[in-house]
């Protein structure tokens, strides 16, 4: 008569042995395989079946014990494991993962980092990226960021190697409230409509450049401490925003926004990365997000030509 075959367990169903004989119970054993307690229980049942005897008894609320056939069968796995875990091609190290923490601005981060984090995530899949918001108002940033996306001056808050877009900035309407008011012939014609206002970006400098230096800023309406608040203030057609060409890509490319005026001011506050704590993600992170910056940045400087 012909051999009979041998029936083999898995491995996985060996592991499970292994971890809830260690740990007494299905969730301890779970939550050290990184498996659902379910999983772990229907690997030994399996093994058991396979095997035609209970390994453990089942007594609540006392928990899991080992039977007799378990306590002759737990060394044999143990061993079995090890040499298993001893072979040479079993001990290559498998890629570390190194998590860098990132503290964004918000505005930043929803219309310019987050759209673009999966070319970051295919260059460098061992980094994982954990994203955190801050209050440039208030100066208030995240203490634990490796790295952090600041707005601020040149050299005040940032210096010049620091910097990640010098911005231009200029007048966005939704087509909706253009379409309440009269045609915008000249820049003066802008002033009819309501102009949205927020402390980090006065209207000033288009203002002038535009030849209405003596126009005050605006003083209506609500004061908006937030650049995206801004934009969705824009797009929802509650007035004109003085908006930064970079955040308003996506917006401008789908007719959401319309620029009524070629004409662009650079912006005097710049996007800068500071690194708060070297190491090779970290620098990873920093050249990525300076050269996707360059992109932008020719972006612009094509939309202000």
């Amino acid at each position: 008569m012909p051999p009979r075959p041998i029936r083999l367990p898995s491995l996985d169903a060996l592991l499970a042995f292994d971890a809830v004989a260690r740990a007494g119970s299905f969730e301890a054993a779970a939550a050290e395989l990184a498996l659902t307690a379910s999983a772990v229980a229907k690997r030994v049942a399996g093994l058991e079946e396979r095997l035609d005897q209970p390994l453990f008894l089942r007594q609540p609320p006392k928990g899991l014990s080992l039977t007799p056939a378990g306590h002759e069968y737990l060394p044999q796995v143990r061993q079995a494991l090890a040499l298993l875990q001893a072979m040479p091609l079993h001990q290559r190290a498998s890629p570390q993962r190194e998590r860098l923490r990132v503290s964004s601005t918000p505005t930043f981060a929803r219309q310019l980092l987050v759209p673009a984090l999966p070319g970051f995530a295919a260059a460098y899949p061992h980094v994982e990226l954990e994203l955190t918001l801050s209050v440039p108002l208030l100066a208030e940033g995240d203490a634990g960021a490796d790295v952090e996306i600041r707005h601020g001056a040149v050299p005040d808050d940032l210096a010049a190697d620091q910097v990640l877009l010098r911005d231009q900035l200029t007048p966005l309407a939704s087509p909706a409230l253009l379409a309440r008011h009269a045609p915008l012939h000249a820049p003066a014609n802008l002033l009819a409509l309501p102009l949205l206002r927020t402390p980090l970006q006065p209207w000033a400098p288009w203002l002038r450049a535009a030849g209405l230096s003596d126009t005050p800023e605006p003083d209506e309406g609500p004061r908006l401490v937030d650049l995206g608040l801004v934009l969705a203030a824009a797009l929802a057609g509650q007035g004109v925003a003085l908006a930064r060409l970079s955040l308003a890509r996506h917006e401008l490319a789908e007719d959401r926004l319309i620029q009524p005026f070629a004409l662009t001011v650079p912006a005097e506050r710049h996007y800068g990365l500071l690194v708060h704590r070297l190491s090779p993600a970290a620098e990873a992170f920093a050249a990525w997000l300076h050269g996707h910056c360059r992109v932008l940045e020719a972006e612009n400087s094509s939309a202000a030509a």
